[in-house]
């Protein structure tokens, strides 16, 4: 398995074009199995989880044209050839779960799909998930199968639309309640519902195909069912977590970094947050300029939550930012319980970074009885130093990119397939930035920056794909 070289110490500088978004395009894909026309995709990202979730559609009888090099993709499911995700599918990331609200209007047939996967930052129950579902008519039971656990849902009676409370406003469960309720007979009501950008890309995408969907400041969503659809032409907007990561990559290391496609709209509590520690930005046309503005400042204190708040997936590059801010800050997450399980690599590193199990902050917490760390003070600044790094998850990968970035000499980072799945051609634009940085095999002398892995060697990061 490959592995990234960093020699750290240089400022970020140039330009970078944000990919389209990774939490985007998979929802929009399983989305477009709602029907049985042409569904055409613009700046699709050429990622792992995109892959993943195309193998996943095309198990299920999804044609799929793909220019990766262009980032057009082609998508139609005349008819579906199945019903089953095979449980290979299973633990591969949080798609799985979502075709349950997609092909419950579009077949009789059981539906059976695998646990649900993606990175180990918490517990993301599907109870949500399931208890909307069922009250729009749909019958769901889990089942053990061989060493996984399996979802079996169907609605032979067909789906009806209600009026639905969600107990916390879960992303996932929101759209997978809004893809049952596109199918549903009557109106259905979405209460307490997410209202990320991702999920206004996913009802502008449905409005196209032909539902009858509207939302509400109050984090109210409606729909009337609909059984015509309609052609889709769709661009995928820009990724806001990749963004926000190259933004503040360029300002802990004192570098000048134009993000293109970042949208103001859509990091406006980011922004903000910068502001506070004493980063520059500027906003233009086409994108964000992120900058050095002199010496950082924490003191700050800053709360993970659902959208408007602050995204938990910029917390932990942020927490990386925060090591270079004169002064102790406060980080209070809570929407995962084990969101920073990442510090210990950074304390290695030679951070100041305290956990703790209370809730430091304001904020409702539905962590506040129980024993997760899920909150921490950093205190900077502190000098890093490079060392070999394993990559837990996702988000915490760019973090320890970022770091490798600001430490004082060479890091090794193992673990790429979990930036493979979020972050688009990284090395080139690391490289393009100025960052002394190679991916190479460790029993092969690293000579230059090599381009992300190849279709023939897809097999090495994803064995789903070559199941």
């Amino acid at each position: 398995m490959e592995v990234l070289k960093i020699k750290g110490g240089t400022p970020l500088k140039g330009h970078v074009k944000a990919a389209g978004a990774k939490n985007a395009i998979t929802k929009l894909l399983v989305a477009s199995l709602l029907s049985d026309k042409r569904c055409t995709f613009y700046n699709v990202p050429n990622i792992g989880e995109v892959e993943v979730t195309v193998a996943l559609c095309q198990e299920i009888g999804m044609q799929v044209q793909w220019d990766r090099e262009a980032g057009i993709m082609e998508v139609i499911t005349k008819e579906l050839k199945t019903s089953y995700v095979p449980q290979r599918f299973s633990g591969s990331n949080r798609i799985p779960i979502l075709m349950i609200g997609a092909l419950l209007g579009r077949t009789d047939e059981d539906i059976i799909v695998p646990t649900v996967g993606g990175c180990n930052i918490g517990q993301r129950p599907v109870d949500f998930h399931i208890e909307a579902l069922e009250k729009l008519g749909a019958i769901i039971e889990y089942r053990g199968m061989k060493k996984e656990g399996a979802y079996f849902a169907h609605a032979h009676n067909g789906l009806k639309g209600t009026v639905i409370t969600l107990p916390f406003p879960s992303v996932g469960a929101t759209e997978n309640t809004i893809l049952a309720g596109v199918t549903a007979r009557g109106s259905t009501v979405i209460k307490n519902a997410a209202i990320e950008p991702e999920i206004v890309e996913l009802i502008l995408f449905l409005q196209k195909l032909g539902a009858i969907i509207t939302f509400d400041v109050d984090r109210t969503i409606r729909i009337q069912g609909t059984r015509r659809f309609y052609e889709v032409e769709h661009t995928i907007i820009p990724d806001r977590i990749e963004a926000a990561s190259w933004g503040m990559a360029a300002i802990s290391s004192k570098g000048r970094v134009f993000v293109e496609g970042a949208q103001h709209l859509n990091m406006v509590t980011f922004l903000n947050k910068i502001r506070e520690v004493g980063g520059g930005f500027d906003i233009k046309s086409n994108g964000i300029e992120f900058f050095y503005d002199g010496p950082l400042q924490g003191g700050i204190h800053l709360e993970t939550d659902v959208h408007p708040g602050f995204m938990t997936d910029w917390q932990q590059p942020f927490v990386v930012l925060l090591t270079q801010a004169q002064g102790s800050s406060v980080v209070h997450e809570t929407v995962y319980e084990n969101r920073f399980g990442y510090t210990e690599t950074i304390r290695e590193m030679g951070a100041d970074i305290t956990l703790f199990r209370q809730c430091l902050g304001g904020k409702c917490c539905r962590f506040a009885s129980q024993s997760f760390s899920h909150s921490l003070i950093v205190k900077g600044s502190t000098p890093l130093i490079g060392r070999d790094i394993s990559i837990p998850d996702l988000r915490a990968g760019f973090a320890y990119v970022m770091a490798a970035v600001l430490a004082s000499d060479s890091s090794i980072i193992m673990g790429l397939p979990f930036l493979d799945r979020g972050y688009e051609n990284l090395v080139p634009k690391l490289a393009s930035l100025g960052v002394d940085v190679t991916r190479f095999k460790p029993d092969a002398k690293p000579e230059k920056p090599l381009q992300p892995l190849h279709q023939e060697h897809w097999g090495e990061l994803h064995p789903l794909l070559t199941s």
